[in-house]
């Protein structure tokens, strides 16, 4: 079983790829020759991932799936949240945008934060959704170099390390971005019997 991952993101394929079921050959849009960006205009995390979903399988008539996924920081109302990639600007990295956050961040008690993921999956046919999110709280400066994006700055519950400092494995077992792909993987393997 074929399934493309509309992503461009390397780091992403990767965690996604260690989690789906022997069978399913997971392809990125770079193995479709996809190399534009689409450009994410929705306001929900929900809307982003049908957008990129949509626009692959309009384009390509191939099973594929999306995913869109926001910090929500409830001393910031649950900013940065559908904006988080971007939040320092369209140019900016994950420096910037941890810096911005940790600036935002200052003199806050509260800080309290969800990770949420959302999948938007066209498959044979139908459209499904899966969803997850993983709390837990910013820290006030980066700790560990692995992972990416908000990863050194947020410390899920039960944890004392950041996602940077956790394993890849450790990590996709409680991840936001985990749990959703392993609501998917039981999905595909109900498919594949």
């Amino acid at each position: 079983m074929k399934l493309v991952f509309a992503t461009h993101n390397a780091h992403k394929l990767e965690e996604v790829q260690k989690l789906l079921p022997a069978g399913v050959q997971l392809q990125s849009l770079a193995a479709l020759g996809h190399t534009t960006a689409i450009e994410e205009t929705g306001a929900t995390l929900s809307a982003n991932a049908w957008i990129k979903a949509d626009a692959i399988f309009s384009q390509y008539h191939t099973d594929c799936f999306a995913d869109d996924t926001g910090l929500e920081v409830k001393a910031l109302g649950g900013a940065p949240g559908v904006y988080s990639a971007r939040y320092a600007g369209a140019q900016a990295n994950a420096q910037a945008n941890i810096q911005k956050l940790l600036r935002a961040m200052e003199g806050q008690s509260n800080r309290e934060a969800q990770f949420r993921t959302v999948i938007a999956m066209h498959f044979n046919g139908g459209r499904y959704t899966f969803e997850e999110v993983v709390k837990g709280q910013i820290l006030e400066q980066p700790t560990g170099d692995g992972g990416f994006g908000y990863d050194p700055v947020f410390q899920p519950v039960g944890y004392r390390q950041s996602f940077a400092q956790l394993t890849l494995e450790e990590k996709n077992k409680i991840s936001h971005r985990g749990l959703a792909m392993q609501k998917l993987a039981v999905f595909l393997l109900s498919q594949i019997r």
